[in-house]
């Protein structure tokens, strides 16, 4: 039988198949295509700077998958922030937000959860761990709430009032413990040991994985559902989208959907860092965060924005932070090495980003009829 040709089907089937593609563009293989370049890169890139490559490898794995004990007190410890700060990104990028800020929001939340915790009838309390982070999640959504003011009523571009609100956050935990949180002898620049009851539990015997994990994965989920199955997460995704078509057409409140998202994503980093405080460090001192928030933005790209991509994409960088914890101490690699993996995925991605979203503008002009491209051109 012959075959009738029809221009704008075959043009429709085409684009079906490459709908049919995208599994190359999901976060799995996104990570699959990215962790197979961290092997082939990394090695190159000790074997440059004269370290013995193979050792170093082999330490970066012994460090966080080569036992039960690297994985659960090591990996998964360390990728419970970023997860939090990767989803904190996402969920405002989804409403065209760029908040930078996380970092500040994650170091507000930690203050909070410290300051909470350290008041004799709160942090004695069988409640106090959950005081605790409902405390650092509501310091981190004021801090974000500071940015999301400033771009509501002023104009001001939240990229700039974020970092310059890290800044702030930096040199505020800065002044209270060297002040008026500082331990009693005032010897060491850190807070008093948060009580027992303020701690978050252990998950596993004979291991430092805690709570804060579980609470990661929920958050994400959480967020997935919401962004997904809601009304809430509908006009969240369409003012990102395009936030004039979400104005006229859905009649959607953009000012209230952005500042609400904004929001959102301070109180998820301050959780991060109210879950750190309490389920790691214990106490509030400088440098309490190695720039979990900055990860967060890398964490966010990897994943696509996407809340579950985020939890993969997490515990990848969740184990290059505890591989290269593994590689200084064992093969006298600095820690800094992975510090430069991690940026070249981060300009990878943005490298990538635009190209990616060319090649979708292509497909889309190739599939639409002649008819409508002359319309188009004579406008």
């Amino acid at each position: 039988m012959r075959r009738t040709i029809n221009p704008r089907g075959d043009r429709v089937f085409a684009l079906c198949l490459v709908n049919q593609s995208s599994f190359w563009r999901t976060p799995f293989a996104r990570a699959v295509f990215v962790l197979g370049g961290i092997v082939v890169v990394v090695p190159i890139l000790l074997a440059a700077l004269g370290f013995d490559a193979a050792s170093a490898m082999l330490a970066l794995f012994r460090g966080s998958l080569g036992s039960v004990y690297a994985i659960t007190s090591a990996t998964l410890v360390r990728a419970t922030p970023v997860i939090l700060t990767g989803l904190s990104v996402a969920v405002a990028f989804r409403a065209g937000v760029f908040n930078i800020g996380a970092e500040g929001q994650l170091l507000a939340g930690a203050v909070a959860a410290a300051a909470i915790s350290l008041v004799p009838r709160i942090g004695s309390s069988l409640a106090s761990s959950w005081i605790a982070l409902v405390a650092g999640a509501s310091a981190g959504a004021a801090w974000a709430g500071i940015a999301a003011l400033l771009r509501a009523r002023f104009r001001v571009l939240e990229v700039i009032s974020t970092i310059l609100l890290n800044f702030v956050a930096v040199e505020l935990v800065g002044f209270l413990v060297r002040g008026p949180l500082q331990e009693p002898l005032h010897i060491y620049p850190q807070s008093t040991t948060i009580p027992l009851a303020a701690r978050l539990p252990r998950i596993l015997p004979n291991s430092r994985l805690h709570a804060g994990f579980i609470i990661a994965v929920a958050a994400s989920m959480v967020a997935w559902w919401v962004l997904r199955h809601t009304a809430a997460g509908f006009r969240l995704r369409a003012v990102g989208a395009n936030p004039d078509a979400a104005r006229v057409a859905g009649q959607i409140d953009v000012t209230r959907t952005t500042t609400r998202a904004f929001i959102a994503s301070g109180a998820i980093a301050g959780l991060a860092g109210a879950i750190e405080l309490t389920g790691v460090t214990f106490a509030l001192y400088e440098n309490l965060s190695p720039g979990y928030g900055y990860t967060g933005i890398a964490v966010a790209l990897l994943a696509r924005l996407d809340p579950l991509g985020v939890v993969a994409s997490g515990l990848l960088f969740g184990g290059l932070e505890a591989g290269a914890s593994a590689m200084q101490r064992d093969a006298g690699v600095p820690s800094v090495v992975v510090s430069i993996v991690e940026a070249l995925i981060i300009l990878g991605l943005i490298v990538a980003w635009p190209l990616e979203m060319g090649a979708a503008r292509t497909r889309t002009e190739s599939v639409v009829p002649p008819e409508a491209q002359e319309a188009k051109a004579s406008v």
